[in-house]
């Protein structure tokens, strides 16, 4: 299967200083990411990158976008939308840095790069809106909606010093 996430440097790597820009794209499968809970299955990644030679390596920076589908972790309402993360990344022929990457045939494979920040950037337990209200705990209305109609829970009186402390502290709460 042929790599589209791969990228001929042999250009960048003969003149330090020089640069590229790139626009590639994958489907997530290519790279072995499978994960119906949160990508269908025809989800591609865009990557668009700005390469830079260096004496020792090639700086790699950019964007990749992926769209993500999942269900509200308070309120379990569809959700999705598409994850946008940034690429900063360090490629070199003799890896010297722990953090950099390798090239090898003076190519650069970005597979690891994107896999790792699809994996870690699209949100695992994610939310339909940052303020979701949830689901009301007794009789589970979504107060997204409005209040449900529940009657108020019942005070606890050993509570009662610390609520008048609150009310003395923020009288306009």
């Amino acid at each position: 299967m042929a790599n589209p996430l791969r990228v001929n440097a042999s250009e960048l790597l003969r003149r330090p200083g020089s640069q590229k820009t790139v626009e590639l794209s994958s489907l997530l499968a290519e790279l072995e990411v499978v994960d119906p809970v949160r990508f269908a299955d025809d989800a591609e990644v865009s990557v668009r990158l700005h390469l830079e030679a260096l004496n020792d390596g090639i700086v790699v920076d950019g964007e990749l976008s992926v769209p993500w589908h999942g269900v509200c972790r308070r309120c379990l309402a569809d959700t999705g939308g598409t994850q946008v993360s940034e690429v900063h990344e360090l490629y070199q022929r003799t890896v010297t840095d722990p953090e950099a990457f390798e090239i090898v045939g003076d190519q650069l494979d970005l597979r690891d790069v994107v896999r790792e920040l699809v994996l870690l950037d699209v949100p695992s337990t994610p939310l339909c809106r940052p303020d979701c209200a949830g689901l009301c705990l007794r009789c589970g209305a979504n107060l997204n909606d409005g209040p449900c109609g529940c009657a108020a829970a019942p005070t606890d009186p050993r509570w009662s010093a610390l609520d008048q402390l609150h009310d003395l502290a923020d009288p306009g709460d």
